[in-house]
């Protein structure tokens, strides 16, 4: 029998868009974003980072700054450019205030922080970070510029935490020495990997955030440094890995230190003794395990019914330069719809970890594409013109805040309509479906839509 396991963030009920509910969204607005004033450090400032976030969320094609500045009242073309591209203002403090806050709105003790990259095409090769390289966005090796996000989820909503932009090697040689300069890169920005962005990011999270799992795809995930770095941190990860990756199922017989070997010969690094097990793919043990071993599971409901799974799930000793690793779970997931397609997972968490607490994390990678898809498509994420390395990150930051205050919107209107009565009169029910800016042909009782949330009248 099919064991049922809910991935799936819980859905906020029901509710309506009512005329009292679009009256108090700019003061809740500028509420939202005084909560950030202190951290500008000009009064000009403030008023730009509230002028930019109500471009953000205007009901506008393109977001980038000039059709912003001319449709705001007070919007000045050439005063928001710099704001955005040159302006001193510590994003990172922002940042750090914005985090605190998702813990208010969003904080569960078992929240996850979800680890992607996001790709961002681009033209000619002024734009700061700019190479040919893969890009998610168009699935191939193209032109673009390469960001790494974290994002947060819990059965309350999610959004995003934090941002870095990966800059390739190319960009820290003598010939593009001329390049950083334009692009005002900071002189002591060196060459990170992702994995190591993104690291830096979750290292520096607020206490106040309640992290229970760390999760990412195979990309992060087959980097040692980065799980040796979690389990440092003492954080529990669940990582997908490559089919390659290696693990031992039980312990070698013997391990040998550095030092001098049996011939007189130095020992550079530790090594199994010859003789001991060798580590084994994680796809060969997926293609020899008895059919006992695997479970099912229902992962979530889709549009045509429930979406099952099959899942294993074994303790084991990932290899560690050259030796094995802390104990930990190797989870495997196979799909039950004529593709047999496995995926692989390494968690560092406790052996007494429920095996359905695993199959939920392994389905949460979904918010932080979702919130992709959101921050693009309504918020502008992707049509910044600017160049410069400030540019890019402030002007992130600024739609990081802008796509957590529309989370928080939904949640006050979540709140708003468990207190209203539950059930419609007979007239209500029998009135027309109400259109307009505000109505936009919903019939009572269905959820506004991120773009009709988007959509309100704030810049006025």
């Amino acid at each position: 029998m099919a064991r049922t396991v809910c991935t799936a963030l819980s859905p906020l009920p029901p509710v309506n868009l009512a005329p009292r509910d679009v009256e108090g969204v700019l003061g809740e607005l500028r509420a939202y974003h005084a909560y950030f004033s202190p951290l500008f450090a000009r009064r000009e400032q403030r008023g730009w980072g509230l002028q930019y976030m109500q471009g953000l969320l205007a009901d506008l094609p393109r977001k980038s700054v000039e059709p912003m500045a001319l449709a705001l009242p007070e919007g000045n073309v050439r005063a928001m450019q710099q704001f955005l591209g040159e302006g001193a203002w510590d994003d990172h403090a922002i940042l750090a205030a914005h985090q605190r806050l998702v813990a208010e709105t969003l904080g569960e003790p078992d929240g996850v922080v979800i680890v992607d990259g996001s790709d961002f095409p681009k033209q000619g090769t002024a734009s700061v970070g700019v190479a040919r390289q893969y890009c998610g966005a168009q699935g191939k090796i193209a032109n673009c510029q390469a960001g790494v996000f974290l994002a947060y989820a819990s059965r309350k909503g999610y959004t995003l935490l934090d941002r870095r932009l990966y800059l390739p090697k190319e960009w820290f040689t003598v010939a593009a020495r001329a390049r950083r300069r334009r692009c005002r890169i900071p002189r002591d920005v060196g060459f990170r990997t992702a994995p190591a962005l993104a690291g830096d990011m979750i290292t520096t999270l607020p206490a106040e955030l309640p992290v229970g799992w760390v999760t990412f795809d195979e990309g992060f995930g087959q980097n040692p440094g980065f799980l040796t770095q979690l389990e440092q941190a003492h954080l529990r990860y669940l990582a997908e890995v490559p089919c390659l990756t290696r693990v031992w199922r039980q312990w070698p017989s013997r391990i040998l230190l550095p030092g001098r070997g049996r011939r007189g010969r130095p020992r550079k690094y530790a090594g199994v003794a010859p003789g001991s097990a060798r580590p084994q793919r994680v796809d060969g043990i997926a293609r020899h395990l008895p059919r006992t071993a695997w479970h099912t599971y229902v992962i979530k409901d889709g549009a045509k019914g429930a979406i099952r799974a099959a899942f294993a799930f074994l303790r084991i000793y990932p290899v560690r330069q050259r030796v094995p690793g802390p104990p930990s779970w190797l989870v495997l997931r196979r799909t039950l719809d004529g593709r047999s397609e496995t995926k692989y997972y390494l968690s560092n968490a406790p052996a007494d970890t429920r095996p359905d607490t695993l199959v939920r994390v392994s389905g949460m990678r979904w918010p932080i594409e979702r919130a992709f898809q959101e921050c693009k498509g309504e918020l502008g994420m992707d049509h910044y013109e600017t160049r410069t390395w400030a540019g890019w990150h402030h002007h992130q930051t600024l739609v990081i805040l802008a796509h957590h205050f529309l989370v928080r919107l939904r949640l006050r209107l979540k709140k708003n309509r468990a207190h209203r009565p539950a059930s419609l009169s007979a007239a209500q029910r029998r009135a027309p479906t109400p259109r307009g800016r505000f109505g936009g042909g919903r019939r009572p009782g269905q959820s506004p839509s991120a773009h009709q949330l988007r959509g309100l009248p704030i810049a006025s």
